[in-house]
């Protein structure tokens, strides 16, 4: 049945939102440089490669442990510049205010946005403010436009994938998605889980210096079952992934496994996914696993031709179908 209104559904990342922005947006929107796929995009003006990024966040609470909205923004916006090799520059802010938000947590979350910016190297060079009415809002979304620019040599796209091609992650998932959701103290349940929302800066820029690195991708909204999803059916090649080595935190594990939620749904703020040319996993691993926010680095599967499904090998031996994901567990995530 065809859906005849918007739901919580149709931004969570998964197949609805992926329908709503074919169906619609690209539909009327449709021009050589709109690519729906891509973090960011390179658009060339005057010999040199500008990349450009655009975003939008409603976390609920504003603040939560690890970070709030203001860092965030800085971080989700900058490192859908840097997934695609790109250097931040500049940002735009764009503040959607309701009316009885205390000034004195706007005055935290912009302070807060000013020094995750600061720490990067990026300024925030334009903006505007609105205010709604009380109801009308969260509290406070932002938006957020980013601006960078590449190195033309870098040419990272899911064109580029081929089989047999190592898939990695930079460190444990779900952490950010049950972090925020500890934050709201729902189902009774309390934690001192830290959000990973971070910069991916020095992740990705380690990896650039890899003649055999195709692709890259934050796993925010839908985790990383979407970026998987997203790749398979831009490639038409399947994934195996590996239960074991995919890493989660043991307090992730527990909360998901009490609530009856998959962890590789779960937005994660500050991790990469990697496509890595299978000879070069090994140099991909080393050189995140140096840095601090790589430790928990880890290879977790392969690229299959043989398939167009994303398949999961258990711990127990089995195999399961990791499906795309549709209704969303935790909404206003990110």
């Amino acid at each position: 049945m065809q859906d005849t209104h918007i739901s919580l559904a149709h931004g969570n990342g998964g197949r609805y939102m992926r329908e709503l922005i074919d169906n619609i947006f690209a539909r009327h929107l449709a021009n050589p440089d709109l690519d729906v796929h891509a973090d960011a995009v390179c658009l060339p003006i005057n010999g040199r490669e500008i990349v450009f990024t655009t975003d939008g966040f409603t976390v609920q609470p504003l603040e939560f442990p690890g970070g709030d909205i203001g860092s965030l923004a800085v971080h989700g916006t900058t490192n859908d510049l840097a997934v695609v090799g790109a250097t931040p520059h500049y940002l735009s802010l764009n503040a959607f205010i309701e009316e009885g938000l205390e000034i004195a947590q706007l005055d935290r979350i912009v302070a807060s946005l000013a020094a995750a910016a600061k720490s990067i190297g990026v300024c925030v060079v334009a903006g505007d403010t609105k205010v709604v009415r009380r109801g009308e809002g969260g509290g406070l979304y932002l938006a957020t436009t980013g601006i960078g620019s590449k190195d033309h040599n870098v040419k990272l796209s899911m064109s580029q994938i081929r089989d047999g091609d190592a898939i990695l992650i930079s460190g444990s998932v779900g952490d950010h998605g049950i972090a925020v959701m500890l934050a709201r103290e729902e189902f009774g349940l309390r934690g001192t889980l830290q959000s990973d929302a971070a910069s991916v800066l020095p992740l990705t820029r380690s990896l650039l210096k890899l003649s055999g690195l195709r692709f890259m991708r934050d796993p925010t909204r839908g985790g990383i079952a979407t970026v998987a999803h997203e790749i398979t059916q831009a490639t038409a090649m399947g994934m195996r992934l590996h239960q074991t080595a995919i890493p989660v935190r043991e307090e992730v594990q527990s909360v998901c496994e009490m609530l009856g939620y998959d962890p590789y749904y779960l937005a994660c703020e500050g991790r990469v996914v990697a496509v890595v040319e299978a000879a070069q996993a090994s140099a991909a691993l080393a050189a995140w696993q140096a840095l601090p926010q790589g430790r928990d680095a880890a290879v977790i599967g392969n690229v299959n031709a043989d398939s167009t499904h994303v398949i999961v090998e258990t711990e127990l031996g089995g195999e399961r179908f990791l499906e795309e994901l549709e209704d969303d567990p935790l909404p206003r995530i990110c």
